[in-house]
């Protein structure tokens, strides 16, 4: 996934949803145009898929979370390790397993990210998908001002007023409840903190690379569960046939793919517009919750959600203009150096 479209421009380091390095031998054409909209394909597709998994889970829901998380991790594992020997790019995880400070970083990112599939397949197979919607539409806020706490970054004054107004929504919806919204907030805590995690880790490895190796750490504990649960009479891998097998294993599928599509489309629109593309998951999962899940959304929920929506338009507008105000710099400079050559 993309950078938050509230990050500070570079120099300044970004954390959230760091940007992936191009995974595929896709070409991108020589027409602007073209690419533009090939990169907006790619996008909503992307974003399409991140959006509706909701609707994937819950034909997994005759398997208990940690099963599905764990054959998520070893079918995942199956793929990168596929992709990365197709392409022979398998060296460039082998040499993340060879740097201390970046496989550190790595195994910590692959914890949070095994919390984060877990929450979420909670969410999906437990009529909770409203919060899982709640959780990626404040994820671009919590980012930012984890921007503050740990990378000392400045925020801008929209920036600030964007904060307070979610955190005034993540309150109304408290209150409405009668207790936090766990569900919403370990989601976007967990991705918050893997995205910083995942900056700190650097950007030697491509996307396939890093989740090779995270998903490597996770594969012992990963088949542990699965060795236990065969060997208690737990295990659904073949609950229903050839059906459950499928199912189970294509969760490897629905990791890799929107990471292929999203590297894709990275390469070809310009950050602002891969940010505002963000919101189309969260947005497709408040869609699914409500109108077939048929959760209940009291009055807290709407007047929350709708000042979330506004906290959002405010970040999406100061990071628009900071962009165009950044771009016009840059032409300035280039036409100034110009002049002077």
């Amino acid at each position: 996934m993309p950078p938050c479209i509230g990050a500070r421009a570079p120099p300044t380091r970004t954390y959230c949803r760091p940007r992936i390095p191009p995974v595929s031998d896709l070409h991108s054409g020589s027409d602007p145009r073209a690419t533009h909209r090939n990169g907006l394909l790619f996008g909503l597709a992307c974003y399409g898929i991140w959006g509706v998994l909701p609707l994937y889970f819950v034909q997994l829901d005759f398997a208990p979370d940690l099963e599905i998380v764990a054959h998520r991790a070893l079918w995942t594992l199956l793929i990168c390790v596929g992709v990365l020997a197709f392409t022979g790019k398998l060296r460039d995880m082998r040499e993340a397993l060879t740097h201390p400070r970046q496989l550190g970083f790595l195994a910590l990112a692959a914890a949070l990210i095994a919390a984060n599939w877990l929450i979420y397949v909670y969410a999906a197979n437990h009529q909770q998908v409203l919060q899982a919607s709640l959780g990626y539409f404040t994820n671009p806020l919590l980012t930012v001002g984890l921007g503050v706490l740990v990378l000392r970054e400045r925020l801008r004054p929209l920036q600030w007023l964007a904060m307070g107004i979610g955190l005034t929504a993540v309150l109304v919806i408290a209150v409405g409840d009668g207790q936090l919204p766990w569900i919403a907030l370990g989601l976007a805590f967990s991705f918050a903190l893997y995205g910083l995690t995942k900056s700190f880790a650097g950007r030697r490895s491509g996307a396939f690379a890093s989740l090779g190796v995270e998903t490597l750490l996770l594969s012992p504990l990963a088949a542990g569960a699965l060795w236990w649960m065969t060997a208690h009479g737990q295990s659904h891998f073949t609950t229903h046939g050839a059906t459950s097998m499928l199912l189970l294993a294509s969760t490897g599928i629905i990791t890799a793919a929107p990471l292929t599509l999203f590297a894709a489309a990275a390469r070809r629109l310009p950050l602002s517009v891969v940010g505002m593309l963000q919101y189309i998951a969260p947005t497709l999962q408040f869609i699914i919750a409500v109108a077939v899940n048929h959760e209940p959304m009291p009055p807290s929920h709407w007047i929350g959600f709708g000042i979330i929506w506004f906290a959002l338009a405010i970040l999406t507008t100061d990071a628009l203009r900071h962009n165009r105000r950044n771009a016009r710099l840059r032409r300035a400079q280039v036409a100034t150096a110009s002049t002077n050559g």
